[in-house]
């Protein structure tokens, strides 16, 4: 379906918006210092990004779960999803993380989303080239 210009919401503040990233979504578990990726369906991604892997190792949280989509990009630092589709790339594979769900033992999954996105924000003030953060407006 094409996109249609309209009126601009009437709730201002109050809509969140993120960009669609092209890539594999990923669930990313660290508890200690193992870490685990997974796709949406439960398949084990772990070995297919490895600096993700040692990036999300050196956090500095005894364990967490995070939401996001690994996305490669071209020489050009455009994203794309035959890149990351074909294993052509590693150095290039980067997680976005959208969602913290799980810190230190504590479940976010039901705290309200801004107190999410405040909680989970430090975590990426200082991002590895391997991880970084979706913008939200």
């Amino acid at each position: 379906m094409p996109a249609n210009q309209g009126p601009s919401p009437a709730l201002r503040g109050l809509w969140l918006h993120e960009i669609k990233h092209d890539g594999f979504r990923v669930i990313a578990r660290k508890d200690g210092p193992r870490v685990r990726l997974y796709s949406r369906p439960g398949n084990d991604l772990t070995r297919q990004f490895p600096l993700i892997v040692e990036a999300l190792a050196r956090l500095r949280s005894r364990s967490c779960i995070i939401d996001g989509e690994a996305v490669a990009c071209d020489d050009n630092g455009i994203a794309s999803f035959e890149l990351i589709r074909q294993h052509r790339v590693d150095a290039g594979v980067f997680l976005y993380a959208f969602d913290l769900l799980e810190l230190n033992g504590d479940d976010l999954r039901r705290d309200p989303l801004r107190s999410a996105r405040r909680r989970s924000h430090p975590w990426w003030l200082r991002p590895s080239p391997a991880s970084g953060s979706t913008s939200t407006w």
